[in-house]
Order: C-alpha cells, then sequence, then structure tokens
C-alpha cells in the first residue's frame, strides 16, 4: 500500500458521504434554476376511490372498538437495503395494507394513525379519526426533484399528492412532517396512551418511545400486534375476492411450469428454470411471489423449505413445487403440487402420492364450521400414520403411534398441515393460540391443507424402492356456512387428473 493511501492519511470525507463520489451531478446555482424552470402543468389526477376503502374502514372500526382512547400507530415501513445503497423492492407492512387498502409499492415511509375522539364522534361512528401521513409529490421547484435518489421524481417516477391518496383511500391524508406533533398531541401523565405495531419502522418506533417517555408506563405494543393479526382471521368479501384472484393467477402459474418442464429437464440447474418460470409470471400478472418459490426435484423434495433450486430436473423423478402469486393487493396464495417430470408416476410414486392425497382429502373433511383448527392436522396424521402403517413402517400400531407421546409417524411429516393464508403466507401468526390453533372454524376464513410425506435418500428405517421421495399437496379452502370450498379446486390433484393435465399441456 502506498504511503498516501494508509490509514493515517486518508481522506477526511466522512463514510457515509461517499456513496455519491460516483455522481457528476451539476450543483451550480444556475443549473439549479434550469432544471427546476419551464415546466407544463401536471395532468389532472384520474384516481378513483379504491374498492377496497368500504372494507378498510369497518376494519379500523372494528380495531378502534378494542382500544378506546388510545391512540393506534401502524406504519407501513421503509425500504430495506439490499446490498450497499441498493434497496429491495418496497412492500408495505401487512398491517398498514389491511387498515389502508394500499398495496403494491404504496406507500414508504407512510404511517396510519388512529387518533382518539369521544366515542361515537370518529369515523364511521367508531372512537377513533384516522389519519394518514405521507411524504407527497415534491414541487418541481425543489432539490428533492431531480437529486434525491430515494423519493425525488427524477429518479423514482412521480409520488401521489396528499389529496390523490385522500381520494384513493377515503382516509384523511396530511405530510409526513406533520407526524410528530400529531402523535405527541396529548400524550402524558393521565393523557392518552400510544401503541404503536413492533417491527414495523424503527424510527417511528423511537419517535414513539420519545413521545411516551413522559407517559404511564405500561404500554403493550405485542397486544396492538395480536389485534391485528386477529383481525385478519375471518376475511371479508373483498379479502375473498382477491384471494380468488391470486389463486386463479397461481394456477396459471403453474400451468406454465409444466410447460417449461423439457427446458428445465435440458438445463443443468432445472429447478431454477421453473423458478424463474413462475417468478416472471408472477411480476407479470401480479405484484411478486408471496413468498420463495420452491422448486424441488428428486431427493431435494424431501427438505420442506428448498429454495436454492440450484438442482436438476430429471425424468423419473418427481418435482415439488410450492408457489404463489402476490396479486397487487397484496394477498397471496400458496399452492403445492409434486409433478412426475415425464408427466407419468411410478407404481411407488403413486402409492406415497395416493396416501398424501387421502390425508388431504380426511383434512378437507375436517375443515366444516365448528370444527377446530387442529381438528383438520389431526384428520390428516391419522391417514399417514394408518398408512405407515400398512407398509410396515412404524414400530408400533397407528394408533399408537398417535398418541401424543410417540409420534412415531412424524418422521416422515415433521410439520404442520395448516396455516391462515392472506395477506401474509402464514397469515395472523401473531393471533392467540386460542384463537388460532384451538380456534372454532367460522365461514369466511381462509387456510391451507398441505399434507405431506418426505423420504430422505438415507432413511435407513423405509425400503430402498422409498428413498428420495418426497410429497406434499397443498390446496387452498375457504370455509362456508355449511362446510368448506376447495379455491384451487381447479388445479388436478388426483393422480389420473395431474397426469392428464400434464399430457394436455405437454402436447402428448
Amino acid at each position: 500500500m502506498s504511503e498516501d493511501l494508509t490509514p493515517e492519511t486518508t481522506t477526511a470525507q466522512p463514510l457515509a458521504d461517499r456513496g455519491s463520489n460516483r455522481s457528476q451531478r451539476p450543483r451550480s446555482a444556475e443549473f439549479v434554476r434550469f432544471i427546476t424552470s419551464g415546466w407544463g402543468e401536471r395532468p389532472s389526477s384520474t384516481l378513483e376511490r379504491s374498492p377496497a376503502a368500504e372494507h378498510t374502514a369497518a376494519r379500523r372500526a372494528a380495531l378502534s372498538a378494542k382500544f378506546p382512547g388510545e391512540r393506534l400507530v401502524v406504519p407501513a415501513g421503509t425500504l430495506k437495503v439490499r446490498s450497499n445503497d441498493t434497496d429491495f423492492r418496497f412492500r408495505p407492512h401487512s398491517a398498514f395494507a389491511h387498515l389502508t387498502g394500499l398495496g403494491v409499492e404504496q406507500e414508504p415511509d407512510a404511517v396510519l394513525v388512529l387518533h382518539p375522539v369521544e366515542d361515537g364522534t370518529g369515523d364511521d361512528g367508531s372512537g377513533h379519526r384516522a389519519a394518514l401521513y405521507i411524504r407527497p409529490l415534491a414541487g418541481r421547484d425543489t432539490e428533492e426533484f431531480f437529486s434525491d435518489s430515494r423519493s425525488g421524481e427524477f429518479w423514482v417516477g412521480a409520488r401521489p399528492t396528499l389529496e390523490d391518496l385522500e381520494t384513493l383511500t377515503g382516509i384523511r391524508t396530511l405530510h409526513l412532517d406533520d407526524l410528530p406533533d400529531g402523535l405527541a398531541k396529548d400524550v402524558g401523565e393521565g393523557g392518552v396512551q400510544v401503541r404503536v405495531v413492533p417491527d414495523a419502522d424503527e424510527a417511528i418506533e423511537e419517535l414513539v418511545e420519545q413521545i411516551r417517555a413522559t407517559e404511564a408506563a405500561g404500554q403493550r405494543d405485542d397486544v396492538l400486534a395480536e389485534a391485528l393479526s386477529e383481525l385478519r382471521l375471518v376475511k371479508d368479501a373483498y379479502e375473498l375476492e382477491q384471494m380468488r384472484l391470486a389463486v386463479a393467477t397461481t394456477i396459471e402459474g403453474f400451468e406454465k411450469i409444466v410447460r417449461s418442464l423439457p427446458d428445465a429437464v435440458a438445463h443443468r440447474r432445472g429447478e431454477r428454470v421453473i423458478e424463474g418460470t413462475f417468478l416472471g409470471h408472477a411480476r407479470q400478472e401480479g405484484n411478486a411471489v408471496g413468498y420463495e418459490t420452491i422448486a424441488a426435484a428428486g431427493e431435494h423434495a424431501t427438505t420442506l423449505h428448498w429454495t436454492d433450486n440450484d438442482g436438476q430436473v430429471r425424468a423419473g423423478e418427481l418435482v415439488l413445487v410450492d408457489a404463489g402469486v402476490e396479486v397487487d393487493s397484496l394477498y397471496t396464495a400458496d399452492l403445492t403440487r409434486t409433478l412426475p417430470v415425464d408427466g407419468t408416476f411410478t407404481e411407488v410414486q403413486r402409492r406415497v402420492y395416493q396416501a398424501v392425497l387421502d390425508a388431504a382429502d380426511a383434512g378437507f373433511a375436517a375443515a366444516v364450521p365448528g370444527a377446530r383448527f387442529r381438528d383438520v392436522h389431526s384428520a390428516a396424521m391419522q391417514v399417514i400414520a394408518e398408512r405407515l402403517a400398512e407398509w410396515g413402517l412404524l414400530p408400533v400400531t397407528a394408533e399408537e403411534s398417535l398418541q401424543p407421546e410417540n409420534q412415531h409417524h412424524r418422521r416422515w411429516m415433521v410439520h404442520g398441515t395448516s396455516h391462515h393464508l392472506g395477506l401474509d403466507v402464514h397469515d395472523c401468526a401473531q393471533a392467540r393460540a386460542e384463537l388460532y390453533l384451538d380456534g372454532v372454524l367460522e365461514p369466511g376464513m381462509v387456510f391451507t391443507i398441505e399434507p405431506g410425506l418426505y423420504f430422505k435418500s438415507d432413511d435407513l428405517l423405509v425400503p430402498t424402492e422409498y428413498r428420495g421421495i418426497g410429497v406434499r399437496i397443498e390446496d387452498n379452502v375457504l370455509v362456508t356456512a355449511d362446510g368448506n370450498e376447495n379455491l384451487s379446486a381447479a388445479l388436478p390433484r388426483e393422480p389420473d387428473a395431474v397426469e392428464a393435465w400434464m399430457a394436455g399441456l405437454l402436447g402428448r
């Protein structure tokens, strides 16, 4: 190292400022004058009220009833660094999306606040009045317009105005600069208490902590997160419409996956061909994938969350694909199919597949109003244990294995059978166990049914013919007044139907 580059003689430029060294943006007064002048009128906004707005108002009113007299702070979140000074694509926090109806990449740094008012005088007769704080479109006479790579119009496009978002959401919309005063109003000893959604936006959490430093102790932000999660256990009409859209769009993606299988077999990383096919579809037809796609061929299918997707796809083997499209409203499907790569199941593959399908059907039979969520899993496990016992794989009877103190059958299916589904692929995750695992099923609940069997290639407790086979079948179910509806029924699941479907798509 030359002498002028030693630590003792390096430049005094702060480390945080050095990312701009690549920039050659002019800074002269004449440039600023010139770039901020000569612009025509912006076109009039064509935004209309979102179809979600009516439903989000009802959701906010339901939340209001749980926290009378308290200020509730729900941040959208902020951009997150992917590497150095490049960010991941923004996705708002699910609670923020649920209460505002804003999806896709709307609206980084925004904060929804439910301000307490005299009961009955708030929005829709509630005890709160909602306010949406955003950073609005900057004028073209400002430096932000051309120099701010994070929010400037020249860099990321025009942001919405306050009026735009108020029209879209039906929520009173204010400048983000007004947030500190709005949060601090009437806070203090014996005054308004403030709750903030934890882990959504660190800067907003710090601001709230500063404001309530003089407030009586005992704030419980986790209770707010819990309430927001439980608010989503039963979906409203708009949510069900979006779930149907997400499922239908995902099924279209599975069709494209089947058509891509010859290319996948020909490629050294065929799993990536499958993943890329679905990702492209999700971005074209929706917002993104709802979670990282699992494209697990052969032995990889025995790894529950295989997302490396760097393996080969070989004829004669199975490929387990677990994928879901997240539509623009941010609702996601979550489907899994295990497909014979060459379009035809072998006898052993079909045997394992049928066992898993029978377990899934038992789960569907249990998913009815009045049953408990855990009953779905129990029904599926009854079939899994019985089938493993028939095959001679259990060291005890199926009945003995099903006892809580045993559970031998779970060696080959260590995951649960179901999870709630919606804005998050694992929706309502902060709900209390008595409302989730032990919750009574109600019409409007949406969840997965996804049993599986996974026989690793080095599992010495199973016959050789089973080793390296992994099968999971996952559908999305809606509980109805008189039973349930398989939202993903259009995606074939019976083995004969799967083979016929694949043959049609592959032109065979």
